[in-house]
């Protein structure tokens, strides 16, 4: 079994079709606008929405280690005593404390998935594994992969790629695409932003090319990290120099959505105060142009 944060349905932006998507806790990367940092740390987290709480006490009276208490800030958690049971999520009448990171057996998540085979079959559509990155808990993914395959249903593992070798040629042999963030080409830039150099994930670019396989690229395009204009020919001379070519580049404009999870967390949403903006449409279309200039077709979202 693995940790699954989030399960969505009816999506559209996972691949081809109408998807169910399922996120797995745990990631190597830990970028600074990341959408979901709830899928960052391999175990559970608890989140506090400060704005829902009724300030009853319900929480605090039912749990077992007394690691709650309620100030004039809303409830506080003694993460020393906390174990992060859930009781305080389930006993809160306005939902304000949730629990990230459930175990549910593959027979459960097969349960959930087939119940969207008709919305599938009627889109093109299947099922993709997401997270934090799938890749980290290869024997939950592959078993997966195959219990889907055996049910015909299409099958997209979204990664960073940050991965060994062998994890991925299995997964190749099991699915019938990847989605695959590229951050930045400069690893010294990945690195401050992302907290991993880039060396291996541009390998591992290679090796799915080289081997033929279908494959997105998604580029979170931000100013001030990764949107001028050196990185993105740097990018296009990059793929374009590849034997397969992506199927498609999705250029994913800068929001901070992260920055309220982050509240919700107790941690700080990009601590270093690093300029990131969204890109303007001049510069978003920009970069449309250069990839095209290279002979790889690029959109604006997916």
């Amino acid at each position: 079994m693995s940790l699954i944060f989030d399960i969505k349905r009816y999506a559209i932006n996972d691949g081809p079709g109408i998807r169910i998507t399922l996120f797995t806790k745990g990631c190597p990367l830990s970028c600074l606008w990341c959408h979901n940092p709830e899928g960052i740390r391999n175990s559970k987290d608890k989140l506090y929405t400060r704005k829902k709480c009724l300030g009853c006490g319900a929480c605090v009276r039912i749990c077992p280690n007394h690691a709650l208490q309620l100030t004039s800030e809303g409830i506080t958690t003694d993460k020393q005593k906390c174990t992060l049971c859930g009781q305080c999520a389930e006993e809160c009448p306005a939902l304000a404390i949730e629990v990230s990171g459930t175990e549910y057996t593959p027979e459960y998540l097969m349960h959930e998935i087939e119940k969207e085979i008709p919305f599938m079959d009627q889109s093109g559509g299947g099922v993709t594994f997401c997270g934090g990155e799938p890749l980290l808990h290869p024997d939950f993914l592959l078993d997966m992969l195959k219990r889907c395959g055996k049910l015909g249903i299409h099958r997209a593992v979204d990664t960073t790629l940050l991965a060994r070798k062998e994890t991925i040629d299995e997964v190749m042999q099991h699915c019938e695409l990847l989605l695959i963030d590229l951050k930045s080409m400069d690893s010294a830039v990945h690195k401050a932003f992302c907290d991993v150099p880039n060396e291996l994930i541009l390998e591992n670019i290679r090796r799915v090319a080289a081997a033929g396989f279908p494959y997105y690229i998604r580029i979170p395009l931000i100013s001030g990290v990764n949107a001028d204009e050196e990185n993105i020919i740097r990018s296009a001379t990059f793929l374009s120099s590849l034997s397969r070519h992506p199927e498609i580049i999705n250029l994913l404009p800068y929001h901070d959505i992260g920055k309220g999870k982050h509240e919700k967390l107790g941690t700080v949403y990009n601590p270093k105060g690093y300029r990131m903006e969204t890109p303007s449409e001049e510069v978003q279309q920009r970069c449309i142009h250069i990839f095209a200039d290279y002979g790889l077709k690029a959109t604006i979202g997916g």
